[in-house]
């Protein structure tokens, strides 16, 4: 009896002693895959800017794979990555993640991380930007600020929770304010997204969130040069024109990054789909361009804080 117990110990502490050795395995290399190209000046540069930080402050060897869109493509660049040992590999994209889910069980010593998408299993995360409350809140101030009555939404796909978000703050704020949504159907569609701009703008809409992160640049110099107002999307957009963003919808991507690093590299990188808001510190809004007063300013930054503490929106707290 006593032998068995021994041999029973003996057998936990290897055990346990591997988990030890899994957990503090170092991160040296990081595999890392673009939908497309890092100069997007949107979804795909803050990306890249995230990583290169990550890289300089945990001194780490980044192989990055930019314009990766197809199953095919994404399947190579994965086991390109697994034969260069990268421990962790980061899909910037929703698209990553049914990929993801098919093959994570093929590369066990792999973690994979993707934005947007749903997840579940082992080695395998979602982060996801709630971005209901940060369209909630463009919402209200596009509603506030519009002379004509009418704002608009360019939008990439239905389920973008900013986009519903947008339309429920603007109608919460302004009940009057009529909401036009239109979606282009891609992330990066310049030709459909400006089209559609003006459609909105002959039904007499004077301010737009184009809510996708391709296209989003070419939309607000469309909107600058017919003197209207825009709200930036993913980065901050006010040097787009300080006459023409109101604020932007700012998501930081680059935090996420460095979170996903350390925590991996800590051993804590939790699986399945994990969530971040304003509470987290990476959504937030940008800067306020010229033509907001400031005293809409301050009435907007006091409904966000009240937010980023009770948890609670403007239309659940009064």
């Amino acid at each position: 009896m006593n032998r068995k117990i021994l041999l029973f110990v003996f057998a936990l502490f290897l055990l346990l002693a591997g988990c030890a050795q899994a957990q503090e395995k170092p991160l040296d290399k990081i595999g890392v895959l673009l939908p497309h190209p890092v100069d997007d000046r949107g979804w795909n540069s803050k990306g890249y800017q995230g990583i290169l930080k990550v890289q300089s402050a945990m001194d780490l060897e980044i192989s990055l794979k930019e314009d990766i869109r197809s199953s095919g493509a994404v399947k190579e660049a994965i086991r390109e990555f697994a034969e260069e040992e990268a421990g962790l590999i980061i899909g910037h994209s929703h698209i990553y993640a049914d990929i993801f889910m098919e093959v994570k069980d093929d590369f066990p010593s792999v973690h994979f991380v993707s934005f947007n998408g749903e997840v579940e299993g082992d080695n395998i995360t979602s982060l996801h930007f709630d971005g209901y409350a940060m369209g909630y809140f463009a919402g209200m101030l596009a509603s506030e600020m519009s002379e004509e009555g009418t704002v608009g939404t360019i939008a990439a796909f239905p389920f973008q929770p900013e986009v519903q978000g947008y339309e429920d703050g603007a109608n919460y704020h302004s009940p009057s304010v009529n909401v036009l949504i239109e979606y282009v159907e891609s992330w990066a569609d310049e030709e459909k997204a400006v089209e559609v701009f003006h459609e909105m703008k002959n039904k007499g809409a004077d301010i737009f969130y184009p809510a996708g992160d391709g296209y989003h640049v070419r939309v607000v110099e469309e909107v600058k040069k017919e003197g209207l107002y825009a709200i930036g999307y993913v980065g901050d957009q006010i040097d787009l024109g300080e006459s023409t963003i109101l604020t932007s919808t700012v998501q930081e991507v680059e935090k996420l990054y460095e979170y996903v690093a350390t925590q991996f590299k800590n051993g804590e990188l939790e699986t399945g789909n994990k969530y971040f808001d304003f509470q987290e510190e990476v959504i937030s809004l940008g800067s306020f361009g010229q033509e907001v007063p400031e005293d809409i300013k301050e009435w907007l930054e006091e409904q966000v804080d009240t937010y980023i503490q009770t948890g609670k929106l403007p239309h659940e707290t009064n």
